[in-house]
């Protein structure tokens, strides 16, 4: 009876911040109708790059533009307020770019004190995770004049309780499949090989806020490479998304 006791003691001392279910992942790809599977319809794949904080990757953006390839920019509040010429680039190409909340000061979405990810402190509680989006909103409508639809949570992770916040506020969560730089810290060589493993339906994920990373050199040869396969791509607006599972 004492071993017992003493063990539900060292329970009830665990922080909430290690007792807490683990934040995943949320992978998705886009929903592929009928008529897109078929081999005379081409495949479709969707770019989505995070505007985190930092710089702006001018030399990616004008690759983009120049190949007329589409994609879904997921930037921060500090990221707009830093990168005023990066801003104005993507506000002239409304037809290529769709900017969307990535979050006020890129915290990521869990909630809890003391939790973090990939070192990263989390949420305290719900309101602030809740201010977190709606004034990363709130910059992303000043630029588009419109409110975003998407939001993506920074290191991509979250907790259960904050997929439910995020979502009772409107929003849906932006998942992905391919994970073309991991965070800005591949080489060319890797991101390239990551990009030609790549199938129809594919939703990737990169980084537009390191340009002195190999991101914007790996991302153009492998984005090139898959045009060259008959790839076409689109903004995550543009067709439907599915979740996959856990």
């Amino acid at each position: 009876m004492t071993r017992i006791f003493a063990l539900l003691i060292i329970l009830l001392s665990v922080p909430a911040a290690f007792a807490a279910p683990r934040p995943v992942e949320l992978h998705q790809r886009l929903d592929l109708a009928a008529e897109w599977q078929g081999s005379q319809h081409g495949k479709v794949a969707a770019l989505t790059l995070d505007a985190c904080g930092g710089g702006f990757d001018e030399d990616l953006i004008r690759y983009l533009i120049d190949r007329r390839i589409p994609a879904t920019i997921f930037a921060t509040k500090r990221w707009i307020d830093r990168n005023p010429r990066g801003v104005a680039l993507l506000a002239a190409h409304p037809g290529l770019f769709e900017i969307e909340d990535h979050g006020a000061n890129h915290v990521p979405a869990v909630i809890g004190a003391g939790r973090r990810v990939y070192g990263i402190l989390g949420e305290p509680d719900v309101a602030h995770l809740e201010r977190e989006i709606i004034d990363g909103a709130r910059a992303i409508e000043k630029v588009n004049g419109s409110a975003p639809r998407w939001y993506r949570g920074a290191t991509a992770t979250y907790d259960a309780a904050a997929i439910d916040v995020i979502k009772s506020l409107g929003y849906r969560i932006a998942g992905f499949s391919v994970n073309a730089d991991a965070g800005a810290t591949l080489r060319r060589d890797a991101i390239l090989a990551r990009l030609k493993s790549a199938r129809s339906g594919e939703i990737i994920i990169a980084h537009m806020n390191k340009p002195a990373s190999d991101t914007a050199e790996g991302l153009a040869e492998g984005l090139t490479w898959m045009v060259a396969q008959g790839f076409r791509f689109v903004t995550l607006n543009a067709m439907a998304v599915r979740d996959l599972p856990a």
